[in-house]
């Protein structure tokens, strides 16, 4: 059923992200925190821009996705209440899949094919998996394939989930007991994972609560963090 809002979403104004090869998404919600209630906006998109829904809802907005065709969507979000979100760049969660972007450089086809595939994998609205599970599982592939940045982004999204220091010891346990000591020393002892990990450790070994935790996280090992960021 077509909502009463629908009916004037061409009125919103328009942000057209179809050129932009960075990361669109602070700037976005940035001018999205200025909507008022009862008023929407409109962002223009190659693909289905899934990853934005949910921060925008975070903020009070719904929304509604047209197709115009192959290579351009226009998602119209009204803002239904006014909300604060969690985390200012990126509304529910940390880090955002902003690699998607990069898909996108090569083929709009391609870019829509791996958002279909993020939202099959991680946009489930009842996943029989919970998202703290997916993000560790996610977390220690990364491991074993040597990719250091994306278990690093993982780590943060689950710390943000409400893990434990307690957990994250014995992940790391874990960890040196299948990859072996030697891997350990040498790979991931000097990564950016384990540095946020031991950053963890020591805040809230201060007596930080989460939140300060999570605020010293992103100001380290956050987007502006070259071993982090997923953009060129």
């Amino acid at each position: 059923m077509q909502k009463d809002w629908e009916q004037r979403k061409e009125q919103f104004e328009i942000v057209d992200v179809r050129k932009l090869t960075g990361n669109f998404l602070p700037g976005f919600l940035k001018r999205a925190g200025q909507v008022e209630v009862g008023d929407g906006i409109c962002v223009v998109q190659t693909f289905d821009p899934v990853p934005l829904y949910s921060a925008m809802a975070s903020l009070g907005f719904e929304h509604v996705t047209d197709k115009v065709s192959r290579e351009e969507y226009r998602a119209y979000f009204y803002r239904k209440e006014n909300r604060e979100a969690p985390f200012p760049q990126t509304g529910d969660v940390p880090l955002k899949p902003t690699a998607l972007l990069n898909f996108k450089k090569i083929d709009n086809t391609l870019a829509d094919i791996a958002v279909n595939f993020w939202t099959l994998t991680w946009g489930k609205e009842a996943p029989a998996i919970d998202l703290k599970t997916k993000l560790l599982l996610s977390l220690a592939n990364g491991v074993g394939a040597g990719r250091f940045r994306q278990a690093t982004r993982e780590l943060i999204k689950v710390y943000s989930l409400g893990i434990t220091v307690a957990e994250l010891d014995e992940l790391f346990s874990l960890l040196v007991w299948n990859g072996g000591i030697g891997t350990f020393a040498s790979e991931i002892g000097p990564s950016p994972l384990f540095g946020a990990y031991q950053t963890i450790k020591t805040l809230e070994g201060k007596g930080l609560a989460r939140q300060e935790v999570m605020m010293r996280l992103m100001e380290k090992f956050g987007e502006k963090n070259p071993e982090v960021d997923v953009l060129t």
